[in-house]
């Protein structure tokens, strides 16, 4: 059975003046997708003004709420006691954007729901990462 989470919170764009943009985010997680996580970004916030998704690992989701964690184009770490900061690392810049860190354990948690964590069906997501990169043949 196919199940979309959904969970909107506020989070707070941080800009390099100092400065903090008040943004909605989506936060979704798919079943038929069991690793990754999906934010996504409302298009009056990006610079093409389309919406924008960045997808990761759940895993490095969990990671991050108990410490730094990523190397690529997504890292998490903490800031403070009740924030998360999720950097997002483009070809354009780097935004930084800082959520609560309950929502985001909430999210993780209700996530769990739809599937455990060890639990992702792995040939799916195999099947199509291989076809991202090759091609569907």
């Amino acid at each position: 059975m196919y199940i979309a989470l959904e969970q909107p919170t506020g989070a707070h764009l941080l800009t390099p003046d100092q400065e903090e943009l008040a943004v909605p985010v989506t936060l979704r997680y798919l079943s038929d997708d069991p690793l990754a996580v999906h934010f996504v970004f409302p298009a009056w916030i990006s610079l093409d003004e389309e919406e924008v998704t960045w997808t990761f690992a759940r895993s490095l989701l969990e990671e991050g709420l108990g410490g730094p964690a990523g190397l690529g184009t997504v890292r998490l770490r903490p800031h403070g006691q009740a924030h998360t900061v999720v950097e997002l690392h483009a070809p354009q810049g780097i935004a930084a954007v800082r959520f609560e860190t309950r929502a985001l354990h909430r999210f993780l948690l209700r996530s769990y729901t739809v599937t455990e964590p060890g639990g992702e069906p792995l040939e799916p997501a195999l099947d199509r990462g291989l076809a991202s990169l090759f091609g569907a043949v």
